[in-house]
């Protein structure tokens, strides 16, 4: 049984981690926040009192599993939202209307440091590696960041993904080289 230390340190070992699994998958840095947080409790509540060696294979099932239920509510989301879009109250215009994504816009221009080119250049880069793991089909996405970027070994990553290890070697091998191909057309050399 894992300690409330072992617990928490493990907790606190993949959270960033977890992070950025979650944003490539949901695209969205609070939705992503808010899967992880919701994937540590679940782990903490319901599987907490496992050994400290299954909590890295229950927790990324845990991780995937609450990334397809924020996808299923988004989707529930959006029939109900798309339902109601067409309702107009009666002597209201379409100009007249209240729009909740213009009251969450972010202004422009408000980061309050100049970049150095190095720091510039570094960011433009990694954005353009991030956008391209976005592009990846889900599997290849998946298994490419369980082995290289949450270190798992091909065993745990089949486990975890609920298939063979022949076929995440195979996801592993097309993501690498669709993302070395790509990067390189761009002029990126890693």
């Amino acid at each position: 049984m894992a300690t409330d230390k072992e617990l928490s340190d493990f907790l606190e070992s993949v959270e960033r981690r977890a992070f950025k699994h979650a944003v490539y998958a949901v695209r969205n840095d609070e939705s992503a926040l808010d899967i992880v947080q919701e994937a540590m409790i679940k782990l903490a509540e319901k599987y907490g009192d496992k050994p400290a060696a299954e909590l890295p294979m229950l927790f990324q099932r845990i991780l995937q599993t609450t990334i397809l239920d924020f996808f299923r509510r988004e989707k529930v989301r959006n029939t109900w939202v798309s339902l109601f879009s067409n309702m107009i109250p009666a002597g209201q215009s379409e100009e007249d209307q209240f729009d909740l994504l213009e009251s969450y816009a972010g202004e422009e221009g408000s980061e309050t440091t100049e970049s150095t080119a190095d720091k510039m250049e570094r960011e433009q880069v990694l954005g353009i590696i991030d956008e391209e793991i976005k592009k990846l089909p889900a599997r290849q996405r998946e298994a490419f960041l369980m082995r290289y970027w949450e270190d798992m070994d091909v065993a745990e990553t089949a486990a975890a993904m609920g298939c063979s290890e022949g076929s995440v070697k195979t996801h592993c091998s097309r993501a690498t080289h669709a993302l070395a191909a790509t990067l390189k057309a761009k002029g990126i050399q890693l």
